[in-house]
């Protein structure tokens, strides 16, 4: 066990897929890179989707839209560790590296990526930004194709963390690039130690961070997937912050004196991939089949109680703009689904796979129910279903490859903009590249989603998203379930934690009063 005079010791449900975070989609690899060792040029201001200044003190855009100058603070330190010590602080060098990296096919490190930049390839990057100039050490403009609404909303998300390109000059010279992803170099508030598998990572706080020093001396975060066995560390004091309790937990975790709870109405959504790649999913009838199946009410009710989520319909929650408020969810109708099957001739049935994790997390706070609770209503209408048991990284990696048939998956938007939501999941650029779960395609739906990033007028933004979405809905390439609300349970001499609607956590401004 790890003990708390150790620091701070965050019982986290998953771990890392790696720290080089640009390879990377999941929450929890997000919470162990970017959040902990990285910096962008625009921050989200904590506890909001506000965006201020980061590694940027100030910028500039041109009024056509298409220029971006940012201004970089001056001495800025990297981090300082056994096997690297920087001859520098940060520069527009820097910049340069970690998006050239991204977007360039021609940059030495671009192929070097075992999982590709799924965020940079699902967002269309490279075809959006035309060029990225250094002016001078401290200023670099963005100069891109088409005006981007969500450009620089973008830019605060973790794959547009700012690395040490002096550090993988190192590595690459070396012949050792893949250190990059095992000892990461950031600008952080915190300073990677080292990783232990499945069980723990260890972080020191970087004494000479630009936005001032953490109060911690010490980050924990101690891999724990059963949420059972997290609050069990928390309430013994191993712990003093548990991520994702179950929602049917918080009840009695309010009960308990030594805890605090926090809550917040987050930019959630936990859904079910439908892989149109795999027959007979192709078929939109046997889609909207599946929907018309499962009891979602009752799905909600054993897995989030009676206040934890609300209903699911769209891939966004109601709270953001372009929701579509007379868009009607599907309704349990196991009969409709019936006649479905059979239109599409296949009224005796078939096989396929429910895929899901072992531990829970906010968007899925008991797998286990859930694929069981999906299997039993499938097995109503002939459906034989599979329930296969991936560890969190193995099956986004996986159903990248679209090896799966259905896969419950959530989503936390990132940066506040609904194109957050459609683009990285449900674009064509991100059925190409994996990202998009269900694999499917819509060209109509396509040129919405790119009509609304290059507009400038949120009402018109608004109207095609509300387009869109009706496309979503009558294609129904997933089961969309829920929109949790995201909770955090802690011991009370924790102060400064902020809870994010963009379901981050950063420790940074963490203190503990004994």
């Amino acid at each position: 066990m790890v003990h708390a005079a150790e620091g701070l010791v965050v019982c986290s449900e998953a771990s890392p897929e790696g720290f080089d975070v640009v390879q990377f989609t999941a929450a929890a690899t997000a919470d162990a890179s970017a959040e902990t060792l990285f910096d962008r040029l625009v921050h989200f201001a904590p506890g909001s989707a506000e965006l201020v200044p980061g590694l940027a003190q100030r910028w500039d855009v041109s009024t056509d839209g298409l220029r971006y100058t940012f201004h970089l603070r001056p001495s800025v330190p990297f981090h300082r560790t056994e096997w690297f010590t920087p001859s520098r602080p940060l520069n527009a060098d820097d910049v340069l590296w970690s998006f050239n990296r991204q977007l360039d096919p021609e940059h030495p490190w671009h192929s070097l990526s075992e999982r590709g930049y799924p965020f940079a390839e699902a967002m269309g990057m490279a075809e959006l930004i035309e060029r990225i100039d250094k002016l001078d050490e401290l200023t670099v403009r963005f100069t891109l194709r088409h005006p981007e609404a969500p450009f620089l909303a973008n830019l605060a998300m973790g794959f547009a963390s700012i690395y040490s390109a002096e550090y993988a000059d190192r590595l690459l010279a070396a012949g050792t690039p893949q250190r990059l992803n095992s000892q990461p170099i950031g600008t952080g508030p915190f300073v990677f130690q080292r990783y232990a598998k499945d069980a723990q990572v260890r972080f020191a706080a970087h004494p000479d961070y630009w936005n001032g020093a953490p109060a911690i001396e010490r980050l924990v975060f101690a891999i724990t997937p059963d949420p059972n066995i997290r609050q069990q560390m928390l309430k013994a004091g191993g712990c003093q912050i548990a991520v994702y309790p179950r929602p049917v937990d918080i009840p009695a975790l309010r009960e308990d004196d030594r805890l605090k709870v926090m809550a917040l109405d987050s930019l959630l959504v936990a859904y079910i991939g439908l892989n149109v790649r795999h027959p007979p999913l192709d078929d939109v009838r046997v889609r909207q089949a599946i929907n018309l199946a499962f009891d979602k009410q009752a799905y909600l009710r054993a897995q989030f109680g009676e206040d934890g989520a609300s209903p699911a319909v769209a891939p966004y929650p109601p709270m953001l703009w372009g929701h579509d408020p007379n868009l009607q969810g599907w309704p349990y109708d196991p009969q409709r689904a019936r006649e479905l099957l059979a239109e599409a001739g296949l009224a005796e049935g078939f096989k396929l796979s429910i895929w899901t994790r072992p531990g829970g997390g906010p968007t899925n706070p008991n797998p286990g129910i859930g694929a069981q609770m999906l299997q039993a209503d499938l097995a109503a209408l002939g459906i034989q279903a599979d329930v296969r048991v991936f560890e969190w990284g193995e099956l986004i990696k996986r159903a990248k490859n679209g090896e799966h048939d259905l896969v419950f998956m959530g989503w936390s938007g990132d940066n506040g903009d609904p194109d957050n939501f459609l683009t990285p999941n449900l674009s064509c650029a991100a059925a190409r590249s994996g990202e998009n779960q269900a694999g499917w395609c819509d060209h109509g739906f396509d040129k919405l989603l790119t009509r609304a990033r290059r507009s400038t007028d949120q009402s018109d933004r608004a109207a095609l998203y509300r387009q869109a979405l009706a496309i979503f809905h009558q294609q129904a390439p997933w089961v969309p379930l829920a929109h949790p609300k995201q909770f955090i349970v802690m011991r009370r001499e924790v102060e400064g934690f902020s809870l994010s609607p963009l379901g981050s956590n950063n420790y940074a401004r963490v203190r503990l009063v004994r």
